[in-house]
């Protein structure tokens, strides 16, 4: 018995259906999410043709964000993915999110909470646990660095003044904006998040370092605690 093939290769497809043709013909933003995966696995397999594959993926992790948090291991099971081109999808996943972050010619500049969830929203609205992060400005309020402090729950016990401040002061930094993603995609603010954003404030008067914020990041929505004025 011959193996059931559920799509059409690409080969197969007229000329004019094929991703990687449509997108030269069109432009990249005119392509499905599949097939733009299509375009990144290549080939199927004996079951499925890259866009039945991707179309697969899709599927079984729930969508981009599924496939974008996900790990090697966990991409490698799919079959017929294997770890070469779960490779490849991490890899296409790390540069989007490098290439998110980069200002061309010259460094980013807060003028207002928005700016600071601007830069971090790409990669912190889809990360699985949460990423306590901050801005070490200068003192035009140029982004001198962006840094992850620790990774876990947020909490006064996790997030201690020495392992931001140290930082801060290694950087020559004239104030900080502090962040972290809540990974239920809601970004309202805990008791938590308050007190230990007024801990850090008052230890950054201190030392003359300035917590100018702390940003919240959900799910393509941010609190700012500064503007709701719970800090």
């Amino acid at each position: 018995m011959s193996t059931e093939r559920y799509t059409l290769t690409i080969k197969e497809l007229p000329t004019d259906e094929r991703p990687r043709e449509r997108l030269v013909k069109y432009g990249s933003e005119m392509l499905s999410n599949a097939e733009l995966l299509a375009i990144i696995l290549r080939v199927g397999t004996s079951k499925y043709s890259a866009i039945g594959l991707a179309e697969h993926m899709l599927h079984e992790f729930g969508g981009l964000r599924g496939i974008a948090t996900a790990g090697i291991e966990e991409l490698s099971k799919i079959n017929g993915l294997g770890t070469a081109k779960a490779a490849q999808i991490r890899a296409m996943v790390e540069l989007g999110k490098r290439l998110a972050a980069t200002v061309e010619g010259s460094r980013a500049v807060i003028r207002s909470p928005q700016d600071g969830a601007d830069l971090l929203m790409p990669e912190l609205r889809h990360a699985p646990q949460e990423y306590f992060k901050a801005l070490f400005l200068n003192t035009k309020n140029e982004v001198l660095k962006i840094k992850t402090i620790t990774i876990g729950s947020l909490d006064s016990s996790l997030i201690t003044p020495r392992e931001l401040f140290r930082e801060a002061i290694s950087s020559n930094s004239a104030s900080v904006i502090i962040a972290h993603n809540h990974p239920s995609g809601d970004p309202t603010p805990s008791m938590e998040d308050i007190t230990v954003s007024k801990r850090l404030i008052q230890s950054g008067e201190m030392i003359g370092i300035d917590v100018l914020d702390h940003i919240i990041i959900g799910d393509g929505r941010w609190i700012s605690l500064k503007e709701r004025g719970l800090i």
